[in-house]
């Protein structure tokens, strides 16, 4: 299980018309959403990763302190939301250094993991991970075409956790694999928008594999009350607003079907499990 900690107004569907240089002027609710998820999860006795976000962690200091102290991982999403294939090497490896100083000031525990904005990792960038302590990403989305998502070498749909370079592991969003490819099925709009019934058949037939299930969920997915924006493009608005409404219970039904773990500790297991050398 693990959530993409940044609020409504960051991602990349509204970046048409909301500026980065207004961020400060917009509504927070990214405190009180993922509160509201920390509850549920305390509730169901659910340890999840947190990849959060250094914007958020900048205005929000308490939120990532109370989310480290409930025991669940924190890890890097890193801190201005670019798309990493939009950014320079040197930019990159500034923004992802900013916010794993500001992360690990917070919580005074080890940053291990790292996932790209809107999934949109690429190779060069795993080395500058590694040079900065990382020991897995979880950005590769081995799926058919989309227009945001970057891509590895060497991922491919039904491989769940690959070791992309020595001691450093690739953990994959989970896809149902439909011969060679796979069709999306890790959480975000896909999660909104299958029937509640759909969805948990395709995460049954990804366990029945032999393979780990790997979700993902932002904080702004259960806010039906979300500040609404005009001028979008239809298919990013309907991407953005697709369901909200139904989403916190939604996610509370599959809190509840199934057995849930932070990605450090699958990895780990992961590890373990395999022959050296595997």
């Amino acid at each position: 299980m693990s959530i993409d900690v940044e609020d409504w107004f960051q991602v990349e569907n509204l970046k048409a018309v909301i500026a980065r240089d207004t961020w400060d002027e917009r509504e927070l609710r990214v405190e009180r959403n993922t509160d509201r998820m920390l509850e549920l999860m305390r509730e169901r006795g659910v340890k999840c990763t947190c990849f959060i976000l250094g914007w958020v962690a900048d205005k929000r200091p308490g939120l990532i302190k109370r989310i480290a102290a409930e025991g669940h991982e924190i890890a890097c999403h890193g801190y201005g939301h670019g798309l990493v294939y939009s950014l320079t090497r040197e930019q990159f490896a500034q923004d992802l250094a900013r916010a794993t100083g500001l992360i690990r000031d917070l919580t005074g525990a080890k940053v291990r993991g790292y996932r790209a904005p809107s999934f949109s990792i690429t190779d060069w960038a795993i080395d500058v991970l590694r040079e900065q302590g990382y020991e897995y990403d979880s950005s590769a989305f081995p799926t058919v075409a989309h227009d945001r998502y970057g891509k590895l070498e060497g991922m491919r749909a039904g491989v769940p956790i690959v070791e992309i370079r020595p001691g450093f592991h690739e953990v994959c969003i989970s896809c149902v694999q439909l011969g060679s490819k796979g069709v999306p099925w890790g959480g975000g709009g896909y999660f909104r928008l299958f029937p509640w019934p759909l969805f948990r058949w395709g995460v049954r037939r990804i366990l029945g594999s032999g393979t780990p299930y790997v979700f993902y969920i932002h904080p702004w997915e259960i806010d039906a009350g979300q500040p609404r924006v005009g001028g979008l493009k239809r298919s990013h608005a309907f991407r953005h607003y697709v369901n909200l409404g139904r989403c916190e219970s939604r996610w509370a039904a599959l809190l509840d079907a199934f057995r849930w773990s932070p990605m450090i500790d699958l990895l780990d297991d992961w590890k373990r499990s395999r022959p050296a050398g595997d």
